[in-house]
Protein backbone atom coordinates (compact mmCIF):
# COMPACT_ATOMS: atom_id res chain seq x y z
CA UNK A 1 0.00 0.00 0.00
CA UNK A 2 1.46 3.37 -0.91
CA UNK A 3 0.79 6.75 0.86
CA UNK A 4 -0.32 9.62 -0.83
CA UNK A 5 3.01 12.53 -0.22
CA UNK A 6 1.53 15.36 1.20
CA UNK A 7 1.12 18.70 -1.03
CA UNK A 8 2.41 22.01 0.18
CA UNK A 9 0.02 24.38 0.87
CA UNK A 10 1.94 27.18 -1.29
CA UNK A 11 -0.46 29.17 -3.18
CA UNK A 12 2.83 31.08 -4.83
CA UNK A 13 2.13 34.49 -3.18
CA UNK A 14 4.62 34.31 0.07
CA UNK A 15 4.61 37.45 2.27
CA UNK A 16 7.24 35.74 4.46
CA UNK A 17 10.28 36.97 2.39
CA UNK A 18 9.06 40.40 2.96
CA UNK A 19 9.08 39.93 7.16
CA UNK A 20 6.00 38.59 7.66
CA UNK A 21 5.76 35.60 10.61
CA UNK A 22 2.34 34.29 8.82
CA UNK A 23 2.28 34.31 4.94
CA UNK A 24 -0.70 36.39 3.70
CA UNK A 25 -1.04 33.82 0.88
CA UNK A 26 -0.64 30.26 2.54
CA UNK A 27 -1.52 31.08 6.18
CA UNK A 28 1.43 28.97 7.57
CA UNK A 29 4.09 30.02 9.96
CA UNK A 30 7.22 31.16 8.58
CA UNK A 31 9.45 28.42 10.18
CA UNK A 32 6.61 26.28 8.71
CA UNK A 33 7.34 27.97 5.23
CA UNK A 34 11.29 27.66 5.82
CA UNK A 35 11.46 23.83 7.20
CA UNK A 36 8.22 22.45 4.83
CA UNK A 37 10.63 20.18 2.37
CA UNK A 38 12.48 18.94 5.75
CA UNK A 39 9.58 18.07 7.53
CA UNK A 40 8.15 14.36 7.33
CA UNK A 41 4.41 13.53 5.85
CA UNK A 42 2.81 13.47 10.09
CA UNK A 43 4.30 17.10 10.25
CA UNK A 44 2.67 18.50 7.01
CA UNK A 45 -0.88 16.57 7.81
CA UNK A 46 -0.51 18.40 11.35
CA UNK A 47 0.43 21.66 9.51
CA UNK A 48 -2.75 20.93 7.23
CA UNK A 49 -5.05 20.11 9.98
CA UNK A 50 -4.20 23.25 11.61
CA UNK A 51 -4.96 25.69 8.17
CA UNK A 52 -7.95 23.61 7.30
CA UNK A 53 -9.46 24.28 11.02
CA UNK A 54 -8.97 27.88 11.35
CA UNK A 55 -10.00 28.35 7.59
CA UNK A 56 -13.41 26.39 8.15
CA UNK A 57 -13.96 28.38 11.39
CA UNK A 58 -13.81 31.75 8.85
CA UNK A 59 -15.69 30.50 6.56
CA UNK A 60 -18.74 28.45 8.44
CA UNK A 61 -19.33 32.42 9.59
CA UNK A 62 -20.82 32.80 6.16
CA UNK A 63 -21.53 29.85 4.53
CA UNK A 64 -23.12 26.36 5.25
CA UNK A 65 -21.75 23.56 3.11
CA UNK A 66 -25.02 21.71 2.66
CA UNK A 67 -24.28 19.38 0.14
CA UNK A 68 -20.14 18.38 0.21
CA UNK A 69 -20.55 15.74 -2.84
CA UNK A 70 -22.51 18.87 -4.88
CA UNK A 71 -19.41 21.27 -4.14
CA UNK A 72 -17.26 18.50 -5.11
CA UNK A 73 -18.76 17.44 -8.37
CA UNK A 74 -19.41 21.54 -9.27
CA UNK A 75 -16.24 22.37 -8.65
CA UNK A 76 -14.45 19.74 -10.52
CA UNK A 77 -16.80 20.53 -13.24
CA UNK A 78 -15.53 24.40 -13.50
CA UNK A 79 -11.78 22.89 -13.05
CA UNK A 80 -11.20 24.41 -9.99
CA UNK A 81 -8.57 23.09 -7.25
CA UNK A 82 -9.48 21.02 -4.41
CA UNK A 83 -6.87 20.77 -2.17
CA UNK A 84 -7.62 16.67 -0.47
CA UNK A 85 -6.12 17.71 2.86
CA UNK A 86 -9.29 20.50 3.27
CA UNK A 87 -12.59 19.85 4.25
CA UNK A 88 -15.17 21.08 2.28
CA UNK A 89 -15.08 24.18 3.95
CA UNK A 90 -11.75 24.83 2.96
CA UNK A 91 -12.67 24.22 -0.69
CA UNK A 92 -15.00 27.09 -0.47
CA UNK A 93 -12.47 30.22 -0.76
CA UNK A 94 -11.43 29.19 -4.31
CA UNK A 95 -14.88 29.13 -5.39
CA UNK A 96 -15.29 32.28 -4.44
CA UNK A 97 -12.12 33.68 -5.33
CA UNK A 98 -12.71 32.31 -9.01
CA UNK A 99 -16.44 33.46 -9.35
CA UNK A 100 -14.98 37.18 -8.90
CA UNK A 101 -17.47 39.63 -9.15
CA UNK A 102 -19.81 37.03 -11.10
CA UNK A 103 -23.17 35.93 -8.93
CA UNK A 104 -23.10 32.58 -7.57
CA UNK A 105 -26.42 30.15 -7.42
CA UNK A 106 -25.30 29.43 -4.13
CA UNK A 107 -27.87 25.91 -4.05
CA UNK A 108 -25.96 25.09 -7.09
CA UNK A 109 -23.10 24.58 -5.23
CA UNK A 110 -24.32 22.56 -2.74
CA UNK A 111 -24.03 25.85 -0.46
CA UNK A 112 -26.18 28.41 1.86
CA UNK A 113 -25.68 31.79 3.21
CA UNK A 114 -25.89 33.07 6.83
CA UNK A 115 -28.28 35.08 7.52
CA UNK A 116 -25.68 37.69 8.53
CA UNK A 117 -23.69 37.27 5.50
CA UNK A 118 -23.32 41.04 4.09
CA UNK A 119 -24.49 41.70 0.32
CA UNK A 120 -21.34 40.98 -1.06
CA UNK A 121 -19.48 39.85 -4.42
CA UNK A 122 -18.27 36.18 -3.90
CA UNK A 123 -14.64 38.15 -5.01
CA UNK A 124 -15.42 40.05 -2.17
CA UNK A 125 -16.54 37.27 -0.02
CA UNK A 126 -13.08 35.78 -0.25
CA UNK A 127 -11.35 38.62 0.65
CA UNK A 128 -13.21 39.27 3.78
CA UNK A 129 -12.70 35.25 4.61
CA UNK A 130 -8.94 35.57 3.63
CA UNK A 131 -8.34 38.76 5.80
CA UNK A 132 -10.32 37.04 8.55
CA UNK A 133 -8.27 33.67 8.08
CA UNK A 134 -4.87 35.48 8.47
CA UNK A 135 -5.87 37.51 11.54
CA UNK A 136 -6.82 34.11 13.00
CA UNK A 137 -3.49 32.42 11.72
CA UNK A 138 -1.47 35.66 13.33
CA UNK A 139 -3.37 34.98 16.91
CA UNK A 140 -2.80 31.54 16.94
CA UNK A 141 0.90 32.22 15.95
CA UNK A 142 1.35 34.76 18.61
CA UNK A 143 -0.46 32.38 21.34
CA UNK A 144 1.28 29.96 20.85
CA UNK A 145 4.58 30.81 19.20
CA UNK A 146 5.71 34.53 19.75
CA UNK A 147 8.27 34.06 21.55
CA UNK A 148 9.83 33.05 18.08
CA UNK A 149 8.97 36.16 16.48
CA UNK A 150 10.71 37.85 19.07
CA UNK A 151 13.57 35.99 19.97
CA UNK A 152 15.41 36.61 16.53
CA UNK A 153 14.68 40.82 17.22
CA UNK A 154 17.41 42.96 18.22
CA UNK A 155 17.38 43.99 21.98
CA UNK A 156 16.33 47.53 22.66
CA UNK A 157 18.98 49.82 23.82
CA UNK A 158 18.23 53.32 26.14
Amino acid sequence: MTKTRVGTPCVGVCSTTYGDTVCRGCKRFLHEVVHWNGYDEQEKRIVWQRLDQLLSLVVENYLVVEDPSRLQSRMEYQNLRLQPQLSPYGWVPELLKAAGRQPLDWQEFGLRLQRQTPELTPGQLYERISQEFHALSSAHFQRNHGHLSTANQAPETS
